[in-house]
């Protein structure tokens, strides 16, 4: 387990230098935050952005999504990947969130997670950023990464990187450490070759002092 004064620093460096970090997805409401949230699972922001550029104008209510055609809808998401689980998720869960949920998408963690194609993570993203509430740690491939070097977790799973998070941040950064980590992700602690020369944790990352 980390100590508490290392995992400040991390939190206190990272906030210095990502003072605007927040969700790069754009939204207007809770259901345009799911469509595009379940969207992003493994595309990137930018491409869902271009897509919910077109989507947001013709789908504008859950009733909307509801009653989609899958075939068409299907081609419409087509270049966000794995379209076709994407579509029939969107679909059902649009369907789900009108007969139980009266039209509203949900705002707890258990009704949220019974959503078809929403898990913990997408649960985590639609709460914070749509309702304001910390109810768990959004952990995406840029959190899971980060925190295996940063020495947060030794986990692999996301679940479980996430129960190790919840232990070490302060509820009240619940929501918003996620999206330090990745803009740190994107910018510097890259996937294949980590930027350690220009990183401001370098002096402290347990991966990178390894490396000298």
């Amino acid at each position: 387990m980390p100590d508490s004064e290392y995992k400040d620093e991390i939190i206190h460096r990272l906030s210095e230098k990502y003072p605007k970090a927040k969700i790069a997805l754009n939204f207007s409401n809770p259901m345009e935050l799911l469509v595009a949230t379940i969207l992003s699972a493994q595309c990137t922001d930018i491409i869902v952005n271009k897509i919910t550029t077109q989507l947001f104008k013709k789908y504008t209510s859950v009733e909307d999504y509801a009653s989609a055609d899958i075939n068409q809808f299907e081609k419409e998401i087509k270049s966000a990947g794995f379209y076709h689980n994407k579509a029939k998720n969107i679909i059902a869960s649009a369907k789900m969130i009108h007969k139980e949920y009266k039209g509203s998408v949900p705002s707890k963690m258990e009704e949220l997670i019974s959503l078809p194609g929403v898990a913990r993570k997408t649960a985590n993203i639609v709460l914070y950023n749509a309702f304001g509430i910390t109810d768990g740690i959004a952990v995406d491939t840029h959190v899971g990464r980060l925190s295996q070097r940063l020495g947060l977790t030794r986990n692999n799973d996301p679940v479980k990187i996430e129960k190790d998070l919840m232990e070490i941040i302060p509820r009240p950064l619940w929501g918003s450490f996620p999206y330090l980590l990745i803009e740190h992700g994107r910018a510097v602690c890259i996937a294949r070759k980590p930027k350690c020369s220009i990183c401001n944790l370098s002096d402290i990352c347990p991966s990178a002092l390894n490396q000298k």
